[in-house]
């Protein structure tokens, strides 16, 4: 009877040992699963925070581009009178016939002035017989100009000009109706 015991005993030992060592697998294998989860979302964590970063770092370098041109934007607003000046100045000296001289001395500083502000991104808007458009145009009055001429803009009091393609002044326009 001592066999069987002993035999028993034995069994119940091995067996025991087989729980004890499946158990351990157990663990391992559930251990290295939390450490691949905890990779995984520490990975994904780095991820995210590099991608928020390189979106920080691109939004920071558009924005310092756009300040970089529009920067000039209030000067070359308060430039834009001397140039409407200039230009009446022109037209007033050529419809009073003065010298030549002088008419090329004054489209001389007019040119080279326009031609700074134009290098920054100011541009003339060419409104006279376009369509009217409220995004480029202030209506000043409206003139029956005929069929052809009928939500078109007829002539321009103050003209407008763009800087970068955005609209710096807005043109003062007369409409046909």
């Amino acid at each position: 009877m001592t066999q069987k015991k002993d035999k028993h005993k034995e069994t119940a030992v091995k067996k025991t040992v087989k729980h004890t060592e499946k158990a351990g697998k157990e663990k391992k294998d559930s251990g290295s699963k939390k450490l691949k989860e905890e990779l995984n979302e520490l990975n994904d964590k780095y991820l995210r925070l590099y991608s928020d970063f390189d979106n920080y770092r691109k939004r920071t370098l558009k924005e310092k581009l756009e300040m970089q041109k529009s920067a000039s934007q209030d000067l070359i607003a308060d430039l834009l009178p001397v140039l409407d000046d200039f230009e009446r100045a022109l037209q007033a000296l050529k419809e009073h016939k003065a010298d030549d001289e002088a008419i090329s001395g004054v489209e001389l500083i007019y040119n080279k002035l326009f031609n700074i502000l134009k290098q920054r991104g100011l541009e003339p808007m060419n409104s006279v017989g376009t369509e009217f458009n409220t995004d480029y145009h202030e209506a000043i009055t409206n003139i029956d100009a005929g069929e052809e001429m009928k939500g078109k803009v007829v002539d321009v009091i103050q003209k407008g000009y763009l800087l970068n393609d955005k609209v710096l002044r807005f043109a003062k326009v007369v409409v046909g109706s």
